[in-house]
Order: structure tokens, then C-alpha cells, then sequence
């Protein structure tokens, strides 16, 4: 086990040469490698310079590398226009589209005792560790799995195997893995390396893929003092150090505590980024720590047309709405359909307040009977925008109108709290 690349502190400034540099001095130990596959995320994690990572890592390799596989989970497949727009010069014909319902290989099963376990006896099921054909069959030589290590509300802290095991996963392992983080409680997971969701994880990894050549590329992205992102490190590595390392300059770099909690926050949504509440969610996810009890979310989201990415889930989400984990519980309970979905349903509850602050959603492309259907405020996007204008705000806290309001550019980037709530 190896560790080729840790560079990294809360102040670095990683350039785009740079990153190049060091991904080349990294593959470079790896020796002759002749049939590489990339498994980078998609356009909702474009931020994390995976798409530049990616072109890099082509440029290195040439016509070694055989494919890129965007670790989509169950995402909607990603258009030639961002696979242009990502890994600007990568040739089209390299990318395949994971299918999480379809594409797929069961290489093993984590036992039932070991899910009940790390649910504290509330789940007694199997995990199916399931992975794209191309992973298990392919014949690579080289797995690169590249992305960013960041809070993240269901696996603690985003990347490592997660990239492989969910990003190219299959539905009753997505679902499952889903489902245990919000039994568990997404608050006692967000911001943790160590947490159930990602033990299970890593038992599937060490116990079913050790056979595969998989390196983790891994970047930490935070924000400028003065405005725009900076590559906070890179850990290049093919074990849990490469993961533990990012994982811990991530929360310097990305956990913010918040002196009060909030009692209004205002977050916008990148239209290039964020097309359904699936996604942009994130606004609720990495900001209820921070929430004050009473207070109230607005969500700006200029490019959200839909709930679900996927076809099955958005109606989901449509039928069952955001109604808070004991309603949720119910309707798994109750319902065939949604039980079998339990990876809907677990989005079910990490993206309701529990009736605890007021979620106020204005997107441009959902109406205001939409919207209020699966249990938000509906909100004009126009009005909202016009009084708060996401080119005037500044990131954190905000006067308007006399009116004090805490601004997130992009719910991706970190993870907010105030000390009451860890």
C-alpha cells in the first residue's frame, strides 16, 4: 500500500501546472500501466477540478487510456455539451455512462450482523457491494477513481471508496447504503472519516476489490478570502491514508462554525451545477447544523427543473414529499413501492427540517403547486433574486434591508454548524 502524493494546508494554492506536475510524478511511481480507466464524478461535483484531473491524467497516458466512466450513481447520464464543458479536450468517444440499474456486478456481500452492528440493531440486512461491469471486467491495469474529499451528508466525508462503490454502484447497494446513514442520523455522520456508512464502505473494499488496481486522486477545494475556489491539496495513494489525509485537511478547510445559529440563510444554487432538489438539496443538508430552531431557508435555484435526476425517484419524491423521518419510516412501512426505494426514501429525510426551520424553495422551473406538494414554501425566484442578489452578497453574513442574512455561494463547498448542534 502506497502513498504517491500528499501536498496540502489550508493556506496552499495548488495551480493548474501545478496539479499537473503532480499527478504526472505520481503515475510516474506507478510504473508502465497500458489499459487505464478513469472514474472521475459528473458535472454536480464539477468544482473539485476532477475534470482537469482527468484531461491530465489523458495527456499522461495517450491512447492507454481506454475509458473514462463518470461515477454518476443514480444521477442523470451526463450530455456531450458538460463532458465538453468538464474535461474540455478529452475525446467524447472515451465515456461510457453508468447504468445503476443495469451495469452492474454483485463481487460480494457484507453480512447482515455487520449492518446491524453499525445501525445500533435498527437495520438486519446484507449490503450488496456492487460496482460497474467495466471495474470488475474490464481488464484495466489501472483504475484512477478521482474526485474531492468534502463533508457529505450521507458517507461523513465524500471520495475514497464511496467514488467507486456508490458512484458506480448498483440500486440495492445505493439504496441500502442510503437508508443506514438516515436511520443512523445524517447530523452524527456529516463531517466524520469514521462513521457506519463508510465502515461498510471500506469491509466491501478490503474485502472485494483488493484484487483491483484502484488509485484514489483526491483533491481538498475551498474559497479564496477574496472571492473564487483554490485547491487546498492533493493526495494521491492507493489505501485509507490517501483518504484519512484529505479527509483531515478537509474539515480545516471546509467546516465552518458559526458563532450563533442562523436565523435566515439564503443559498444559491450554480444552474450549471444544480438541476434537481436531489442535488440542491445540498443547501439543506450542509446548513440545518447552523439553523437556528424557527428559522427559515431560502433556496435561489435558477436551474432546477426537477426533484428527482432519476425518472423512478422523481416520482418518488412527488408521491411521498418531505414530510420528516417518522412519516418517512411510515410510508417505507406502508408502501411497496417506496420500500423498495430506500434510497428515496432516505433523501426523503435528510432533505425536511423535521419541522424544526422553514425551507423556502425558488426554483425557475417547478411551480409554486409543485413545490408546495412535497412540503416546501414556494418562493418567486425573481422577487428573490432582485432582493437578494448573489453578485452583491458576500459568502457569510450579509445585511439587507436591515435585515441580517447568512449567504452560502454554493452548499457544495463546506459544511456549516453551530457548536449546539455537534
Amino acid at each position: 500500500m502506497s502513498l504517491y502524493c500528499a501536498v496540502g494546508s489550508i493556506d496552499t494554492d495548488l495551480s493548474a501546472e501545478e496539479l499537473k506536475s503532480l499527478l504526472a510524478e505520481s503515475l510516474a511511481k506507478l510504473g508502465e500501466r497500458n489499459s487505464v480507466l478513469a472514474v472521475p464524478p459528473d458535472q454536480s461535483r464539477e468544482h473539485s477540478r476532477a475534470g482537469l484531473l482527468t484531461r491530465y491524467a489523458w495527456e499522461y497516458y495517450g491512447d492507454r487510456l481506454k475509458a473514462v466512466l463518470p461515477a454518476l450513481g443514480t444521477h442523470t447520464p451526463m450530455r456531450p455539451d458538460q463532458i465538453a464543458h468538464m474535461f474540455c479536450g478529452v475525446p467524447a468517444e472515451l465515456f461510457r455512462a453508468h447504468d445503476w440499474r443495469t451495469d452492474i456486478e454483485t463481487v460480494g456481500e457484507v453480512p447482515a450482523e455487520f449492518i446491524q452492528e453499525q445501525s445500533e440493531g435498527k437495520l438486519n440486512y446484507s449490503w450488496p457491494a456492487q460496482v460497474n461491469k467495466l471495474i470488475s471486467r474490464g481488464g484495466f491495469d489501472l483504475i484512477l477513481s478521482i474526485g474531492q474529499v468534502v463533508p457529505h451528508e450521507v458517507i461523513g466525508m465524500a471520495n475514497y471508496t464511496k467514488n467507486i462503490l456508490i458512484g458506480t454502484g448498483g440500486r440495492e447497494g445505493i439504496n441500502r447504503s442510503h437508508y443506514l446513514a438516515a436511520v443512523y442520523g445524517m447530523e452524527r455522520i456529516m463531517g466524520h472519516a469514521e462513521n457506519p456508512v463508510r465502515n461498510v464502505l471500506n469491509y466491501a473494499s478490503d474485502h472485494f476489490l483488493r484484487h483491483l488496481p484502484i488509485v484514489y486522486v483526491q483533491t481538498v477545494v475551498g474559497r479564496k478570502s477574496e472571492g473564487g475556489l483554490a485547491v487546498r491539496g492533493l493526495f494521491i495513494g492507493d489505501d485509507i491514508e490517501c483518504f484519512l489525509r484529505a479527509a483531515e485537511l478537509s474539515l480545516k478547510v471546509n467546516f465552518e462554525l458559526v458563532d450563533e445559529p442562523i436565523r435566515k440563510a439564503v443559498v444559491f444554487l450554480d444552474p450549471s451545477e444544480f438541476h434537481s432538489t436531489w442535488i440542491g438539496n445540498k443547501a439543506v443538508y450542509r446548513t440545518r447544523m447552523a439553523l437556528a430552531d424557527g428559522a427559515e431557508l431560502i433556496i435561489l435555484a435558477p436551474g432546477v427543473k426537477e426533484f428527482g435526476e432519476d425518472k423512478g425517484i422523481d416520482k418518488m419524491i412527488r408521491k411521498y414529499g418531505y414530510r420528516g423521518t417518522q412519516a418517512t419510516l411510515e410510508a417505507v412501512n406502508a408502501n411497496a413501492d417506496l420500500g423498495s426505494d430506500l434510497s428515496a426514501a432516505a433523501h426523503l429525510i435528510h432533505g425536511s427540517s423535521e419541522g424544526r426551520f422553514k425551507i423556502t424553495w425558488c426554483p425557475a422551473h417547478l411551480s409554486k403547486e409543485e413545490v408546495e406538494s412535497v412540503g416546501y414554501i414556494y418562493g418567486d425566484l425573481n422577487a428573490m433574486l432582485k432582493r437578494y442578489d448573489p453578485a452583491r452578497l458576500k459568502h457569510g453574513y450579509n445585511q439587507v434591508d436591515g435585515e441580517e442574512i447568512f449567504f452560502v455561494s454554493n452548499p457544495g463547498l463546506g459544511l456549516w454548524a453551530h457548536r449546539s448542534r455537534l
